[in-house]
């Protein structure tokens, strides 16, 4: 399966949240841990329901506005468990190296999430210069 490497990032960090949490101490897991492993896993979500919203020239407005929706969903989770995680750190639930970690795989999937929007803004502007035609 030839998966887009935005994909791959996220259920890399997905998985790495939940191995590194996973003997967490008892005070935080239904707390920072839980909200660590949700956010994670709504990242991939967001991420596949944008990758499933086809953008067509004949409901252009409406079909980027939901895939854009979805997007920014994505952003605002993956800026959130960026946060999340240094709380962690703070409260030393989880080790700085692991922190560093989190935060690599964040901001490689803020940067992939960011050309999939650019990406997808040119096609906007292709498919409306084409029905100016």
């Amino acid at each position: 399966m030839n998966e887009l490497k935005l994909f791959r990032q996220a259920k890399e960090l997905c998985s790495y949240v939940l191995v590194i949490t996973e003997n967490s101490p008892k005070q935080f897991r239904h707390t920072i841990i839980g909200r660590m492993h949700n956010l994670s896993m709504d990242i991939i979500e967001y991420f596949y329901l944008a990758n499933e919203v086809y953008i067509d020239s004949k409901n252009l407005d409406v079909t980027y506005r939901v895939r854009r929706n979805y997007q920014n969903n994505a952003l605002s989770r993956i800026k959130m468990l960026a946060f999340t995680a240094e709380l962690a750190m703070k409260r030393k639930v989880i080790l700085p190296k692991q922190f560093e970690r989190i935060a690599k795989l964040t901001s490689e999937c803020q940067n992939l999430l960011g050309g999939w929007i650019k990406s997808d803004r040119s096609k906007i502007v292709k498919m409306n210069s084409s029905e100016v035609k």
